[in-house]
């Protein structure tokens, strides 16, 4: 049977008492909600962080078949923040300690007399709690909530637990493709059907292949096929492939399970990365899964939507899920567009007691267990970010990761040079570049175990946090320092590549950020709207012409009147500049500062001699981006006489799948030339009619010339409609609901 999603019909309580677990429980004081879900919406900035500290309890009733009693009934929670203890029918039958992993209960040995049967769960999402990534301080906020799906499976007897897929060797004419079948028991006349198709595509003849069982145990390991003319996944072209095993007993199906993987072989050198034996080097951003007002708790799409920005948007060809596993449905999206992640346990530089520390090891089990079919995934991070060398707890967390999973290396992320080293990959946070100095350290400053891969896991960041509203040479040197660093790392050949700090603004504890809980640190704000440093990553890209002008061209916004050098983010081959319709002269990326990156950014020197001073006509510029002598991008700077409001959705078809879906909603302020005005902070008031709704508050204000919010679906197909209005009028988006 295939997932029965129990995402509706919840009721949820700020303060869990054990008379929701009864059958008889008065519901009138609990609210109906929806998952994801999280126990406390929080404004943007400026609140007491201890509102997402509490015990709360979720309630639902299910109705089970009689026919389903005979076999298991498993209930899967794919992530709840942070110790949820689960009641079936009044009984306590399982407690988890993470909130970034699944976990399942088998419902069958807690069923009463007929179909209403009652699942309560009681959610500790106080940061008291011992287990990681608790007991020290912590630079994120953690949230609470049942913030991910929650699903039932009815299996028989006997059932396929889990499939373990591998692709070693993809470098022969039939690419290797091995599997580990775990069942949950083992009897006399079990067999296996495999089917490997192409994913969303039927091949003209599927391959099938019978497989004889034995009585060898619960594990049938090792199963291995040759496959002709299979296609590679890779970041270019990221082909993906499903294997379909179904469990027979006595020739009768009686479980069918699928893995989504990809044929690829990865291979870390002290000398690079290597996948299907071609060097990349990596170029990321780390990422947090979260978004304002609701913290974890978005669906499907918006998770979706994180990777196609981090690829597409921003040129990276690598993540790092800073600092936890995150969602499947983010990661499924990295294996669909070709996106490296590179993902570690929870943890935030403190080590906790015995107790603390079994937790973390099993959260590397759940973590390896849960996402190793991900061909995006290329390393586990085993080590707690940040934290001093513990060699016995990191002897057990190493052991249990290639235990696990032989393919791939492990890395451990540190601020220590010269640390003690258990992992495959030396990962290291440096934070060393201050503006005008080096942009990294030279690996040999960092380790001395040159047999090891190098991976600059952090760089920026704290070290100079901008927001959308700073002034222009603040933003224009935040996205300096991301080229100064990039460029460095590419000069070192030993360093097999980076991931920067960060993809966007989050919110955070009071001890971090700019005392307002946020972390300026991000190449773009909380809502991914981007900051000048966001082109720096985009134009070492090739998806289509980039030219990013960090320059309003107005001298008062200058000291003294000096505009300075002009820096554009391009992919181009040069940027052309005219006064006034006059053509002052045509400049080329700096080689020789930024020579080592892709496409070094362009510096505009000796243009306040073309600016009128004080009490001067204003003109206007135009820079024009070449591409074979021919212009292909332009952009305008002149006098701004009003302002305009772009509006945008990510799309405008809200589909409910498993639960509610929702859309992002951009809002930028800019003049008639789509020049971005970044002090415009004036508010917006959003409404909504049909089947949407606006997440957050129904008034914000633009900061930095932009503003954002979402709307998500009510559970009913329609017509649904949002207003966007300022002093100026106001602007509409039509959506439609499908369910």
């Amino acid at each position: 049977m295939n997932r029965i999603y129990l995402n509706d019909g919840w009721y949820f309580t700020k303060h869990f008492t054990e008379d929701i677990v009864k059958r008889d429980a008065d519901l009138s004081r609990m609210e109906q909600v929806r998952i994801p879900h999280t126990v406390c919406e929080t404004p943007m900035n400026y609140f007491d962080e201890k509102c997402c500290q509490l015990v709360s309890g979720y309630r639902r009733e299910i109705e089970v078949e009689d026919e389903w009693r005979d076999g298991h009934i498993l209930l899967t929670f794919e992530g709840a923040a942070h110790e949820a203890v689960v009641y079936v029918n009044g009984i306590k039958a399982l407690r988890h300690r993470s909130g970034y992993t699944a976990f399942t209960v088998d419902l069958v040995p807690y069923l009463t007399e007929g179909r209403e049967q009652v699942i309560a769960v009681r959610l500790d999402s106080r940061e008291s709690l011992n287990q990681p990534p608790f007991g020290g301080v912590i630079d994120y906020l953690t949230y609470g909530g049942i913030y991910r799906d929650v699903y039932l499976e009815v299996k028989d007897q006997y059932y396929i637990e889990d499939i373990y897929t591998v692709t070693p060797d993809v470098m022969r004419e039939d690419m290797v493709l091995k599997a580990d079948i775990t069942l949950n028991h083992w009897t006399r006349g079990l067999s296996f059907e495999a089917c490997l198709d192409l994913w969303e595509e039927v091949p003209d003849q599927p391959w099938h292949q019978e497989l004889a069982g034995t009585d060898a145990g619960f594990r049938i390991s090792c199963l291995t096929w040759y496959v002709k003319d299979a296609y590679t996944w890779d970041i270019d072209m990221p082909v993906l492939y499903i294997l379909t095993v179904r469990l027979k007993k006595d020739g009768k199906v009686i479980d069918t399970r699928q893995v989504r993987f990809g044929f690829r072989e990865i291979g870390f050198e002290s000398d690079g990365f290597y996948l299907n034996g071609r060097q990349v080097k990596l170029r990321g951003l780390n990422r947090h899964q979260s978004w304002p007002y609701v913290g974890y708790a978005m669906p499907k799409t918006p998770q979706q939507l994180d990777a196609d920005i981090l690829k597409f948007d921003l040129g990276c060809n690598i993540v790092r899920t800073s600092h936890y596993p995150q969602s499947q449905y983010f990661l499924d999206r990295c294996d669909e567009v070709g996106l490296l992640v590179f993902t570690e346990i929870p943890g935030w530089q403190h080590i906790g007691d015995t107790l603390w520390k079994k937790i973390a090891v099993r959260n590397v089990r759940e973590m390896i267990t849960q996402y190793r079919n991900h061909p995006s995934i290329i390393m586990w991070g085993v080590r707690i970010n940040e934290s001093q060398d513990d060699d016995p707890f990191y002897y057990k967390t190493n052991l249990t990761a290639h235990e696990l999973d032989l393919y791939r290396p492990t890395a451990g992320v540190r601020y220590l040079k010269h640390s003690r080293l258990f992992e495959d990959v030396y990962t290291y946070n440096d934070f060393v570049c201050t503006g005008d100095n080096e942009g990294c350290l030279p690996r040999a400053k960092v380790t001395d175990r040159t047999d090891r891969p190098y991976f600059i896991s952090e760089y920026n960041g704290h070290m100079f946090p901008t927001k959308m509203w700073d002034d222009e040479d603040h933003r224009k040197e935040h996205a300096l320092r991301h080229a100064r660093v990039l460029n460095a790392i590419a000069v070192e050949t030993d360093i097999i590549g980076s991931t920067g700090w960060c993809m966007f603004d989050y919110n955070t504890h009071g001890d971090f950020g700019s005392g307002d809980k946020i972390c300026y640190h991000g190449v773009m704000d909380y809502f991914r709207n981007p900051k000048p440093a966001a082109a720096v990553y985009k134009s070492q890209s090739e998806f289509e012409p980039v030219m990013e002008v960090a320059a309003s061209m107005n001298i008062g916004e200058h000291p003294a009147g000096i505009i300075g050098d002009v820096a554009v983010f391009t992919n181009l081959d040069s940027v052309r500049v005219y006064r006034n319709g006059d053509f002052i002269g045509e400049y080329f990326p700096d080689e020789q500062t930024y020579g080592e990156m892709d496409h070094p950014p362009v510096l505009i020197t000796g243009l306040d001699k073309y600016t009128e001073k004080w009490g001067g006509k204003a003109g206007s510029w135009r820079f024009a981006g070449t591409k074979d002598g021919r212009e292909v991008l332009t952009a305008i700077r002149e006098p701004v006489d009003r302002c305009l409001l772009r509006i945008t959705a990510d799309r405008q078809t809200l589909v409910e799948e498993h639960s509610y879906d929702a859309a992002t909603i951009h809002i930028e302020a800019i003049d008639k030339n789509e020049t971005h005005l970044y002090y415009y902070q004036e508010p917006v008031t959003l409404r909504t009619e049909g089947c949407i709704e606006v997440i957050g508050p129904k008034v914000v204000s633009l900061r930095g010339g932009f503003a954002g919010t979402y709307v998500k679906s009510l559970g009913r197909s329609g017509k649904g409609t949002l207003y966007v209005s300022d002093a100026a009028g106001e602007v509409k988006i039509d959506f439609e609901v499908k369910t």
